[in-house]
């Protein structure tokens, strides 16, 4: 493929990224709460994933048995994954306006008995990983050929159930499961290396018996070529690796440990939208 053919095929890509990005700082603007930082810095990850990679996922039938799941372990990242369910359709765009409001579906941590296509009631962290080691051992008992993908904060990884679930993916010989970890490097008290030091990251997951990978988590050939590589691995779980930066896309939101919980106001909304090329109130 020419570099110019290759550019084409991501720009799809990289236009649900943008969208999912407006999203996220529309639904933290008008709820005044929520937390845009680590939802944009997972935003091209979880594009890949929603609009190339995973199969069976039907806004018609949302339990298709053989459907791929996708678990936001980092549950309080619920915007971006609002996003790519509006996106998807399985639900109306128009809610997202609802996010984390009296009465609405989409709360501040997502509900899998609420909300069509979440897979997983996540946000006390290391419990959605364990959510996605348990499906992945599911379908291997059942024989069936879903894969499951579950998203990590880097500052998840310093809870121990993370090890202990990925000790455990490492004993069934996982090879349907992907671990992605967010590696932004920031979480709620400041950069990780300071909190509780991860280094070396990638290591750590090797030693748990994983197939790792390192990879620019903003890289669509890098994230799509993880992913492949990871689907070919037979008899043990991958783990990739993904550097970001958090806020990416909003100038002042990124690399802005500040960002973590604190949503745009509507000065901050309009530079935001302008720099993701969209419009206040757009969705």
């Amino acid at each position: 493929m020419s570099l110019k053919a290759e550019a084409v095929g991501y720009r799809d890509l990289e236009e649900k990224a943008r969208a999912l990005r407006r999203h996220v700082v529309n639904m933290t603007a008008a709820a005044n709460s929520g937390h845009p930082g680590g939802s944009l810095s997972a935003a091209d990850i979880v594009a890949a994933l929603y609009f190339r990679v995973m199969r069976g996922l039907d806004p018609q039938n949302p339990k298709n048995p053989d459907r791929d799941r996708f678990v936001l372990s980092k549950g309080h990242c619920c915007p971006v994954l609002y996003a790519a369910l509006a996106e998807k359709g399985f639900i109306p765009v128009d809610e997202l306006e609802t996010f984390r409001k009296l009465h609405s579906r989409l709360q501040g941590h997502p509900d899998m008995n609420k909300v069509p296509g979440v897979e997983a009631s996540a946000g006390s962290l290391g419990q959605g990983f364990s959510m996605a080691v348990g499906m992945a051992l599911a379908g291997k008992i059942d024989g069936r050929g879903y894969r499951v993908y579950a998203l990590l904060g880097d500052g998840e990884c310093q809870e121990g159930q993370v090890w202990e679930a990925a000790m455990s993916a490492a004993h069934y010989r996982l090879d349907n499961l992907v671990a992605i970890v967010d590696r932004n490097g920031l979480q709620i008290d400041g950069p990780t290396e300071e909190v509780m030091g991860l280094d070396p990251l990638p290591d750590k997951w090797s030693a748990f018996g994983w197939h790792t990978l390192e990879i620019d988590g903003h890289s669509f050939p890098e994230i799509l070529a993880a992913l492949d590589e990871a689907a070919a691995v037979r008899g043990k779980p991958t783990a990739i690796i993904a550097r970001t930066v958090k806020g990416k896309g909003v100038s002042f939101m990124e690399n802005a440990v500040e960002w973590h919980g604190v949503a745009p106001n509507a000065e901050q909304r309009q530079q935001a939208l302008a720099e993701l090329g969209g419009v206040a109130g757009e969705h």
